[in-house]
């Protein structure tokens, strides 16, 4: 067959040009669902029951704990993380501002200041050594997210956490299937907080989950994701809650939802496997050149690359480069440093200033075949800055 060719005028670098546009993102959703979820559908039950249970059950092996308490979204499990560790107004909350605003935003909602740490410029991720210097009598958590799917230090943070008597919330909406040191990603901070959204590694439509270190903080949890009641205690009145202790709120996940995941669990491990497949070919490729350089990544842990991120030289015109071959890219995130809502927390920050002049993601994802993963290294590689 003959091959179709393009010219891009800037660089007159001659690409294969590829006959559809190559998404950053792609919900995955099987048709094996339709079955389970019209019988739940239509069973009567579609509010938090068993299968809520019964998915909570299946994600056990993923995050290493049996605390899982599944939720409406990767939010709410950050906002009850907070309560769950005591944040109140005046306290005061470390976190980075490479990532989506909802991972700051529950900090406001809890009344707390923001106190931005800096991170490394080659993993995107939060630095201990800057955490440390921002600890104070008034801090009561450290958010630390795992940039793309890359587990941050999370020894030096859980060490720096335990010394001051503070809570280590880890941001995993990126990173399920993730490890650290030989251990799933959940099963080694105070809280890890997943996001089940559209687009992530599985979905349940929207969607989260928040994995406790301790039965008591998840036994805590239990009751303050649906408004304080003790929905398992003895009640003569199953419609009549028993006396509520403390205020809670409507975070849980239902029965729906919770069908969608359950079906998921049965693919995403062979879509993970594609994913970093497909994020090892890159690795290959992307080292040897001169005007890009992927992340720098260990090699004691292993990231899920739900995005992945390079450091590229006028990212301006890479993207352009990219969307000219049919190719979409994205910095995904805008640094939350520099909204208006958190106008009170400025800080000096060279290590986000550097990633965030340089970071570019581009598609790795399950959905990309063979010839997408080469095309997008033959597009990458003929990238002149």
């Amino acid at each position: 067959m003959k091959k179709d060719y393009f010219l891009n005028c800037r660089t007159r670098r001659l690409c294969p040009r590829h006959s559809k546009y190559i998404p950053l993102f792609k919900v995955f959703m099987p048709e094996s669902v339709m079955r389970p979820l019209k019988e739940v559908l239509f069973s009567g039950y579609i509010g938090e029951g068993p299968q809520v249970e019964r998915f909570e059950r299946g994600l056990i092996p993923w995050f290493g704990s049996n605390n899982i308490l599944a939720l409406n979204n990767g939010t709410s499990a950050i906002h009850l993380a907070l309560r769950l560790s005591n944040v109140g107004y005046g306290d005061e909350v470390i976190s980075t501002p490479v990532t989506c605003v909802a991972t700051n935003e529950p900090v406001l909602a809890m009344g707390a200041k923001i106190i931005w740490a800096d991170i490394d410029p080659y993993t995107g991720n939060i630095d201990p050594e800057d955490v440390a210097k921002k600890i104070t009598a008034k801090t009561k958590a450290i958010i630390a997210v795992d940039w793309g799917g890359y587990p941050c230090e999370l020894d030096a943070l859980s060490r720096l956490a335990s010394r001051h008597g503070i809570k280590l919330i880890e941001d995993a909406c990126h990173a399920f299937g993730a490890t650290y040191l030989g251990k799933q990603v959940g099963s080694i901070s105070d809280f890890t907080c997943f996001s089940f959204q559209a687009i992530k590694e599985i979905t349940t439509v929207d969607g989260g989950a928040l994995v406790c270190k301790t039965r008591g903080d998840f036994e805590r949890g239990r009751l303050l994701r649906w408004y304080g009641i003790d929905r398992k205690g003895n009640r003569k009145d199953f419609r009549c809650e028993s006396d509520i202790k403390e205020f809670g709120y409507k975070f849980h996940m239902n029965d729906v939802a919770a069908t969608i995941g359950i079906e998921q669990l049965k693919y995403v491990e062979g879509n993970l496997k594609k994913t970093r497949n497909n994020a090892a070919r890159y690795n290959d490729i992307f080292f040897k050149l001169n005007d890009i350089e992927p992340l720098r990544y260990k090699n004691d842990r292993v990231s899920s690359y739900w995005l992945y991120t390079l450091r590229v030289k006028k990212p301006a015109k890479f993207m352009d480069w990219m969307n000219d071959a049919k190719i979409a890219v994205s910095r995904v995130h805008a640094r939350n440093d520099k909204h208006a809502i958190f106008k009170d927390s400025i800080a000096g920050l060279p290590g986000v200033d550097d990633f965030m002049s340089r970071q570019m993601c581009i598609p790795v994802g399950w959905w990309l075949s063979p010839k997408d993963v080469s095309y997008i290294i033959n597009v990458v590689t003929g990238y002149k800055a």
